[in-house]
This record gives C-alpha cells, sequence and structure tokens, in this order.
C-alpha cells in the first residue's frame, strides 16, 4: 500500500481552465444523466398517464432531495478526506477513507430505507398533499426508498472516483442506468400499465444496476490505493472523523436547503393540483442550470482538494474565478434560452391541453430565471473553501442567508400575501443576501491559512 503509482487524474499541474473543463464535461453530462431518473419519470407520466401523476411524482422530489442531499454533503467529506490525501501521495490514508465511507454509505442507506418506508405518509400530510394525489405519491416514495442502499453505494463509490480525479467511469455507469430507466420506465408504463408504480420499481431497477457497476470498478482497481475489498469494510476513527468535520456541515447545510424547500412544496400544494403540476414541470425544466452548477460545483471541490493537499494555493484561488467566469457565460444563455422559450420546454412534460397549467410553468419561469446570474457564487465559492478543508463558516452562512431568511419570509410574509409570486420571491431575496455574504468571507476569511494545512494532516 505504500507504493503510489502516479495517477492519471493528477490535477495539481496544468493549464486550470483546460482542467476544469476536462473534469467538468463529464460530471456535467453525469449529472445530466443522474436527473433523468427522476425527470423520466416526470416526463414519462406526465405524457402517458395525466396531471394528477404528475403532481404525484413531483411533489415528492423534495423528499427525495432531502435524503440524497443529506447524504451528498456526507459524502463531500469524503470526497475532500480523499482528494488531499490523493494529492499528497498517502495511499495507505486513501485506502482507509474509501473503506471507511463504504460501509457508512450501507449503514446510513439501511437507516433511511426504514425511515423513510415508515414516515413517507406522514411525511406526505405535513406537506399539505392533495387528496387526490395522495395515494400514487405514498406507493412511488415507499418503492423508491427500498433502493436507498444500491443509491447510496453508487454515490459514495462514484465520489471516490471523482475525488481521485476519474470522472469518466461514474459517467458511462450512470449513462448505462439512465438508459436502463428510460427502457423500463416505457415498458412498465406504456405497455405494462404500471403507471405511478412502474416509474418507481424503473428507477430502483436502475440503482441496482449503477451500484453494481461502481463496485465492479472499484473491486477491481488493482494495484490502486483506492481499490475497494468488501471484507476489509471498516470504520477508522480518525478517518470517520475528519470525513464527519467537513462532511456533517455540509450535510447540515443540504438539510435546512430541504427543510425550506419543503416548506416551498406545502406553500404550493395550498394553490391546488394545478399549480402542483406546473411546479413540478417548472422544476424539471430549471434543472439544466442547477446540475450545471453542481457539476462545476463538484470539479472545483476536487480540484481544490487535489491542489490544497499538494500545496497549490494560487492555482487553487485562480479556478475559483476561471470556473465562475464559464458558469457566467453559460448562465446568461441558459436564462435566454428557457425565457423565451418557455412553452416549448415546458411541453415536453405537460399536454397541451393543460392549458392552465402551462401557464402558470411559464409564469414561473419568467419570474425565476432572470436571477439565476445572483446564485451562482453561492454553490461555488463554498466549493472551493470544502476543498480546502474548511466546511463550517459556509455552512453557517448557506444556513442564515438561504434557510432562516427564506422561512422568515414563508412563515411571516407570505400567509398575509397568499400569491404564487410572494412564494417565488423567496428565493431571489435569499440568493442575493447569501451572495455578498459569502464574497465577504471568502475576501477577509481565515480559510486558506498555514493552520489549515496542518489540521488537513493525519494525527494533528
Amino acid at each position: 500500500m505504500g507504493l503510489f503509482r502516479q495517477p492519471s487524474g493528477d490535477i495539481t499541474s496544468g493549464v486550470i481552465w483546460k482542467q476544469l473543463l476536462a473534469f467538468f464535461f463529464p460530471l456535467w453530462l453525469g449529472t445530466f444523466f443522474q436527473q433523468l431518473y427522476n425527470t423520466v419519470d416526470t416526463l414519462v407520466v406526465g405524457r402517458l398517464v395525466g396531471k394528477t401523476a404528475l403532481a404525484a411524482v413531483g411533489s415528492t422530489a423534495v423528499v427525495v432531495n432531502l435524503t440524497v442531499g443529506l447524504f451528498t454533503g456526507l459524502a463531500s467529506g469524503a470526497v475532500v478526506v480523499i482528494a488531499q490525501h490523493f494529492g499528497a501521495r498517502r495511499g495507505e490514508e486513501v485506502h482507509k477513507a474509501v473503506h471507511t465511507s463504504m460501509l457508512l454509505s450501507i449503514l446510513i442507506g439501511a437507516v433511511f430505507t426504514v425511515a423513510g418506508f415508515l414516515l413517507t405518509p406522514w411525511a406526505l400530510e405535513a406537506l399539505g398533499t392533495t387528496e387526490d394525489v395522495m395515494g400514487e405519491a405514498t406507493l412511488y416514495l415507499r418503492i423508491y426508498f427500498l433502493g436507498m442502499v444500491p443509491n447510496l453505494i453508487y454515490n459514495m463509490g462514484t465520489s471516490v472516483l471523482r475525488a481521485i480525479g476519474d470522472s469518466r467511469r461514474p459517467l458511462l455507469f450512470l449513462i448505462a442506468a439512465s438508459l436502463c430507466n428510460i427502457v423500463l420506465d416505457l415498458a412498465f408504463v406504456a405497455l405494462f400499465h404500471w403507471d405511478v408504480a412502474g416509474v418507481a420499481i424503473a428507477t430502483v431497477a436502475s440503482q441496482v444496476l449503477s451500484a453494481v457497476l461502481v463496485l465492479l470498478s472499484l473491486t477491481r482497481a488493482q494495484g490502486d490505493p483506492y481499490q475497494f475489498f468488501p471484507r476489509k469494510m471498516y470504520i477508522y476513527g480518525d478517518t470517520l472523523l475528519a470525513t464527519l468535520r467537513i462532511g456533517v456541515p455540509a450535510a447540515l447545510q443540504s438539510l435546512m436547503y430541504s427543510i425550506s424547500n419543503l416548506v416551498i412544496q406545502a406553500a404550493i400544494n395550498s394553490f391546488g393540483t394545478d399549480t402542483m403540476a406546473a411546479w413540478a414541470a417548472y422544476s424539471k425544466v430549471d434543472v439544466l442550470f442547477w446540475m450545471t452548477l453542481n457539476a462545476m460545483s463538484l470539479a472545483l471541490t476536487t480540484f481544490a482538494g487535489q491542489n490544497y493537499g499538494a500545496g497549490e494555493y494560487g492555482r487553487l484561488k485562480k479556478s475559483v474565478w476561471i470556473s465562475s467566469g464559464m458558469i457566467a457565460v453559460f448562465t446568461v444563455a441558459i436564462s435566454f434560452l428557457l425565457t423565451f422559450f418557455s412553452r416549448p420546454v415546458l411541453s415536453i412534460f405537460v399536454r397541451e391541453e393543460e392549458t392552465a397549467v402551462l401557464a402558470l410553468g411559464e409564469e414561473m419561469i419568467r419570474f425565476l430565471v432572470p436571477f439565476y446570474i445572483t446564485y451562482i457564487l453561492v454553490e461555488l465559492l463554498p466549493g472551493a473553501i470544502r476543498g480546502a478543508g474548511k466546511s463550517m463558516v459556509p455552512m453557517v452562512i448557506s444556513l442564515f442567508g438561504i434557510c432562516v431568511i427564506r422561512l422568515v419570509w414563508l412563515f411571516a410574509v407570505v400567509p398575509s400575501h397568499h400569491t404564487v409570486q410572494v412564494v417565488m420571491a423567496s428565493y431571489p431575496i435569499t440568493w442575493i443576501v447569501t451572495t455578498v455574504a459569502m464574497l465577504a468571507y471568502y475576501f477577509w476569511g481565515r480559510w486558506l491559512t498555514p493552520q489549515a494545512q496542518l489540521q488537513a494532516q493525519p494525527g494533528k
């Protein structure tokens, strides 16, 4: 294990923008195919079943995002720990981090399965899900939670691969799983008429496939420090603490995001099934922006982690502004396209005869899309800072700026001004406040110091 072979994924030298893009595009495509899981479910039921099924599947997204986002936050801690050790050529520490994180994913997946299956009816009732949607939404979520263990194994396994600079294999696994999901969705709904249950079963089957592929990849990494041996899974205390120190704040941040989105979903539900269906369709339209931003944030975290581990602080800082510039150009372009072609895009998910749903969806796009540009630094700055091993302060900033202010707005303002526009206004208000706070911490906070480097070393 002491022998450390020079990795093909080494990104501690070279042209920064080329490396970011080379790492970003597979991540973007991977995120795209990952989004296809729920998006294809939404599309198939929206077009082939109807608006009630569309509202049922769409309204469950916030619950799914809460659980997956919570784990993804924890997994980000493993990414940073593995990337730092990998960049510093500490093979034994990479081995410990891989086997700790994989066992952790199995344990958490089992807990999520049981809790999700039992608490689904309560969660949907708390969201104010309408009676005509409740049965199908409950069925979809319960089947979905049965696949949590393979889901989390896949997510952690691909986090390991990305931490060592490999974004190609996660992309290939996602393509295979997403194509499987599409084929099974169409078969189960169009041929067997299983409707909502069919798309849920297809999603779980696809997650099992992706988990098998990533496990085969890790177990066959002969001679590499990240090779996975199932019988060697063990919780190494020092590695777990390092992972949790970075991952827990990120998980809490994701949790608070999800809680605020749950409250927003409850507010949306109060306007009826048409608004629920429109919000579900809009959420699939704007996923293009979010998955692009998320992919760059992931690329930046890994880039920052490896360069931080190698002591390349100047490259780390440059990468922040290079990635921000590239994403800003994309954001302006996608905002223009979504605003001026809102009806054709929404029609992918909504039948043409559902004119009320389409009109509401267009209103949502015109209101929110122009503000996308105000959010990009809320994702990118914490991504770089987490790569340097600091995640607590970005979590606190996001907690207050995105979550607390949004919840205050939803509980204090919305009841007396009960319109969809007032609910949506909670987004741009909180994005702008949080961006200003993140910039202040980036320029004047002590997030990249020699002391931070010492804390990242084993035994310090």
